[in-house]
This record gives structure tokens, C-alpha cells and sequence, in this order.
């Protein structure tokens, strides 16, 4: 269950953190410098859309950006060069929000670079992060399924290049080509079904195996140590104080599962982490598999 706030019946801390961000059209964040399209673009590399599109570094991105989504894997050339009218290119700096819950949804944003939180907010300022979204994806997309109105948070948690269409360019692009339609819903099938299993951890699972469980998942099954991510982003992801997931991060160093340093943790113990997550017998366990219509 998500542990009841810290903060005061009085406390400011939900006008902070609303005013941490300026939405996406508007300004960026309090503090920081806007970020300039050449800067988010610049560690950007031209993909499929340089090769088949014959474009250059400078103008390659807004091709590149529906050319390697895996959503729109099917367009060609022409296609792709007749729908760069209709995308538009927005860099986001990190913190700043993209869109809030009383806004309309009529865009569909495309993640290129950089990663997404959604979240919740309550009334105290508590934040819960209902998904943390990767390069190569789509967000916004209940705009699409008849829904007008937002109804989660979302924010750069770190620098990001997004690529936006409108709802109305979308669904004419489905009518042409239903499977991107199917795509979308596979994509979206998979975060129903990743909901459905933190809603069963909350319920059933105790602290230390949903910590373990997110330890996990950030550092790719132990592949890579988890930079940049703070304790206190762990705990809004898990609906916990902070102070909760310092006590079991210090647990799991004491006994030789992880190493702790500035903004980073390493796996040092991949199978007992995964014994603490309760993950052995779940890894042997058939994955969720959406269908995909054949050709």
C-alpha cells in the first residue's frame, strides 16, 4: 500500500513541485537554459533515415524519428517524407513537464532520445511514478482512444528529444496503415499488463522484494549499475518514503547484494538479488506475449 505522506496538512510542497516545470509549449523549467535542437541532437546518430532518405546530419531528425520508431516500421520512404510536414521536433530539458492531467490530449509524442516519467501527484505534493518510458516509444496516446483529457503527469527525467504529431495526423495514418494501429495497441497491451503486476506487488509483495524487484529492472537484470536514478526517484516509483528505500538499500550493501556510491549502485550479487525480488521461479515463467496479427 502506498504509505501515507510525511509532509503537513499545510505544506507547500505540491505548488513546488507544480511549479518545477513550465508544459512543454511554454517555457522551460525554473533554472534551467532552454535546450537548443542542435544540443539534444548533437550525440544523435542518423540512422535508416540518412541511408534511405538521402538527408543530411542537419535535417535528418524528423524522418529519423518516425523512420527507427518500431511503431512506424512499415512507412516508406514516400510516406515518411509526406508525414515530415506534420512532425515537429521539441528538445526538452530535464524536470521540465511535458503535460499535466487538466490539459487536452490532442498530440501524440514520439521519445527519441532521453527517457519520460509519468506519474500521479496528490494534494500534499507526493508523487507517484506510475511508468518510466525509454527511447524508441510513444506517450500521450490515450488522446487516440477517445480520452480528452490527460490524466497523469508527464516529465523529462533527463534530457529529451520528442518528436510530436497530432492526434488527427495519426489517426489518418492508422486508416492508411492499420498496423501501426496494432502496434500501438501491442505497446499499449504491455503497460497494462506491466500496471496490472506493480498493483499485484503492492498488494502481496513486501518492501525489500519491490525494491529488489526495481533494482532489477533499472540495472537490466544486473547488465549495467544504475546511474542517475535517486533514492527518492526509487521511492516515488514505488509509492514509499525515501527514508524506506535508504533503509533497504543499506540492508542489501550490508549483505554484499549491491554497492552504494554517489548517484550509483552496482549489482554485486545478481542471484541473490534475485532471491530477495522473489524473481527465481518467476524468470522461468512465460513472459507476456501480445498477439500480432500475421500478414
Amino acid at each position: 500500500m502506498v504509505e501515507k505522506n510525511l509532509n503537513p496538512p499545510n505544506s507547500n510542497v505540491g505548488v513546488k513541485r507544480r511549479e518545477a516545470g513550465q508544459a512543454v509549449s511554454g517555457r522551460a523549467a525554473v533554472g534551467t537554459a532552454p535546450l537548443t535542437l542542435a544540443a539534444a541532437t548533437a550525440q544523435l546518430i542518423p540512422f535508416s533515415a540518412t541511408r534511405m532518405l538521402g538527408v543530411s546530419p542537419n535535417d535528418f531528425t524528423k524522418a529519423a524519428c518516425l523512420m527507427d520508431m518500431p511503431v512506424f516500421s512499415d512507412l516508406r520512404k514516400e510516406e515518411i517524407r509526406r508525414l515530415d510536414a506534420a512532425v515537429a521536433m521539441k528538445p526538452v530539458r530535464k524536470g521540465q513537464v511535458i503535460y499535466r492531467p487538466d490539459e487536452t490530449g490532442e498530440i501524440l509524442f514520439l521519445l527519441k532520445k532521453g527517457s519520460v516519467h509519468l506519474y500521479l501527484l496528490s494534494t500534499e505534493g507526493r508523487k507517484f511514478i506510475v511508468q518510466t518510458l525509454e527511447p524508441m516509444t510513444f506517450f500521450g496516446e490515450m488522446a487516440l482512444l477517445g480520452q480528452n483529457m490527460r490524466q497523469l503527469f508527464a516529465e523529462a527525467a533527463e534530457d529529451c528529444l520528442l518528436c510530436v504529431m497530432r492526434s488527427a495526423d495519426v489517426k489518418r495514418l492508422i486508416r492508411v496503415k492499420p498496423e501501426i494501429g496494432l502496434r500501438m495497441l501491442e505497446e499499449v497491451g504491455k503497460r497494462l499488463y506491466d500496471a496490472r503486476e506493480r498493483m499485484g506487488d503492492i498488494v502481496f509483495k513486501k518492501i525489500p522484494e519491490r525494491v529488489a524487484k526495481v533494482l532489477l529492472k533499472l540495472s537490466d537484470e544486473g547488465a549495467r549499475a544504475i546511474k542517475g536514478t535517486t533514492q527518492q526517484e526509487i521511492a516515488d516509483m514505488l509509492g514509499v518514503y525515501r527514508e524506506t528505500v535508504s533503509n533497504t538499500l543499506a540492508e542489501l550493501r550490508g549483505e554484499g547484494v549491491i554497492g552504494v556510491g554517489r548517484r550509483q549502485i552496482s549489482i554485486l550479487n545478481l542471484e541473490q538479488l534475485r532471491r530477495v525480488a522473489g524473481e527465481a521461479e518467476a524468470r522461468r515463467k512465460k513472459p507476456y506475449r501480445a498477439f500480432t496479427a500475421s500478414r
